[in-house]
């Protein structure tokens, strides 16, 4: 599937995102909610948010090549962070992940 960013003119720029993405083709791929656990339940990275963002992520990509996709075909991700001050702590983790310019969140 080939996936077209852009902001349109007179939209607020500029921003670390696009505000639009339209995605072309035959083929959609969702991938359910990841959690920090290895294949066989073992608990990854217990106590240390980061490491527990890092491994639901790993498993994310699993699941899109196990589609044949990877990150650069992903036209959004959701994170549920429960404390404000996560958020910082999972940016990390996030990067490897992310496109620049980010796609529309």
């Amino acid at each position: 599937m080939t996936v077209k960013y852009f902001t349109p003119e007179g939209m607020l720029q500029p921003t670390p995102y696009h505000h639009v993405a339209v995605g072309t083709g035959t083929t959609h791929v969702h991938v359910s909610g990841q959690v920090a656990r290895q294949a066989d339940g073992t608990p990854v990275a217990p106590g240390d948010l980061a490491g527990q963002v890092a491994q639901a992520l790993r498993n994310t990509a699993l699941g899109l090549a196990g589609a044949g996709a990877s990150f650069a075909d992903v036209v959004r991700l959701t994170f549920y962070v429960t404390r404000r001050l996560s958020r910082a702590a999972t940016h990390g983790a996030r990067q490897p992940c992310v496109r620049r310019p980010r796609a529309v969140s």
